[in-house]
C-alpha cells in the first residue's frame, strides 16, 4: 500500500484535514532542517489518535511520533510511514497542587501555569522548549532539576493501541531516560505534582534560570538544544571548546560561539550538515581527551 493509498483510506476515518502527504519536515523541528514525512498527522482527538495507531499496527505501517521538534534531527531523506505530532494534545488544568497537561502542551507554559497558581517544583522548565511528551521520553532537566522529581501519573497507547495508566513505579527515570523511551510509548497526558509557594519567589527562581539561559544559550540561531549528553566527570561543552573546536562550520551548521554544546544553523544547514559536525566533536573530542561523546539530541529517519 502507497502513501496516497494510506492517506485516501485514512481520510475516510478521521478528519481529513488533519493529513497532510509528502510534508516538509523543516519546517517542524527548530533546526529548521529535515527531509519530507509520507504522511503527517495532526490528530484532534483520542480516538483518532488510537485508530491512526491501531492502523499503522494492522498494516506495518512505521509510525513516529513527534513533539515540538526541538530535540531531534531528522535526516535529509525524512520518514518512511506515518508520522503523528500531538500539537491537539495542548490542554492545561491544575486540580489543588496538581496540573494535568496534554503531552502536546509545551513544557514552558506548564511551568508558567503552576507559577499562576502558586505552585513550586517546575521553576527549572521555564527555558526548556520542548513539549510534555518530549520532558516526560527525555526526562528533561535543567539547574538542578528534573522532570522525574514532579511527575506522578502518566496516560500512554502502546504501539498496538492499547491505553495505559503509569504510576511512580513504573517510570525507570533516569539521566535522559525513561520507560517512555524504553517501551516506545506515546504519551497522552501527564500529571505533575506540585507544592503550595510564594509567587513572588517562584518568579524570582523563574526570572533567575530566564537570564542565565539568554546569557548563556544561542537563542538567536535555531538549533536543537543541547546536542550531547553530560559525559561523567566532564561537561561536553567544555571539551568542545577545550578542542578548539568554537565556530567549527560545516556547511551552514556552526558550533557555537556563544555556547560550544550546541550546534547552530547559521546559513541553510542541511541535516547532514549537523550530523558531519556532530561526528567531528565527537572524533576531536575522542582524540584529544579520549572521552566518548553521546548525543542527547534524538536523530532519525532514513539515511
Amino acid at each position: 500500500m502507497d502513501a496516497l493509498q494510506i492517506v485516501n483510506e485514512l481520510k475516510t476515518k478521521i478528519d481529513e484535514k488533519t493529513i497532510e502527504l509528502f510534508f516538509p519536515l523543516w519546517k517542524h523541528t527548530y533546526t529548521k532542517t529535515g527531509g519530507t514525512a509520507d504522511i503527517f498527522i495532526k490528530p484532534k482527538h483520542i480516538q483518532d489518535l488510537q485508530l491512526v495507531i491501531e492502523y499503522a499496527q494492522s498494516y506495518h505501517i512505521p509510525l513516529t511520533v513527534l513533539g515540538n521538534g526541538s530535540n531531534v534531527l531528522v535526516r535529509d531523506k525524512g520518514l518512511r510511514g506515518i508520522v503523528i505530532t500531538l500539537e491537539h494534545f495542548n490542554t492545561i488544568a491544575v486540580e489543588g497542587n496538581q496540573i494535568i497537561a496534554g503531552s502536546g502542551a509545551k513544557i514552558i507554559d506548564v511551568s508558567h501555569t503552576a507559577l499562576e497558581h502558586h505552585l513550586t517544583g517546575l521553576e527549572f522548565a521555564c527555558g526548556i522548549p520542548g513539549s510534555v511528551g518530549g520532558a516526560l521520553v527525555m526526562n528533561a532537566g535543567a539547574y538542578g532539576g528534573e522532570t522525574s522529581t514532579v511527575l506522578k501519573k502518566a496516560t500512554v497507547f502502546s504501539h498496538s493501541g492499547e491505553l495505559i495508566d503509569l504510576e511512580e513505579k513504573d517510570f525507570h527515570f533516569g539521566y535522559r531516560k525513561s520507560v517512555f523511551t524504553e517501551k516506545d510509548y506515546i504519551i497522552v497526558e501527564a500529571l505533575f505534582e506540585l507544592q503550595p509557594g510564594e509567587h513572588a519567589k517562584i518568579k524570582e527562581e523563574m526570572d533567575t534560570f530566564t537570564a542565565l539561559r539568554e546569557a548563556k544559550q544561542p537563542l538567536e540561531y535555531p538549533s536543537c538544544g543541547s546536542v550531547f549528553k553530560r559525559p561523567t566527570g566532564y561537561f561536553a561543552g567544555k571539551l568542545i571548546q577545550d578542542s578548539g573546536l568554537q565556530g567549527a562550520r560545516i556547511g551552514g551548521a556552526e558550533i557555537s560561539t556563544k555556547h560550544a554544546g550546541f550546534i547552530v544553523n547559521v546559513d541553510g544547514a542541511s541535516s547532514t550538515d549537523y550530523l558531519k559536525l556532530i561526528q567531528h566533536a565527537q572524533d576531536t573530542v575522542r582524540e584529544k581527551f579520549g572521552v566518548e561523546l553521546e548525543t542527547e539530541v534524538k536523530i532519525i529517519g532514513e539515511d
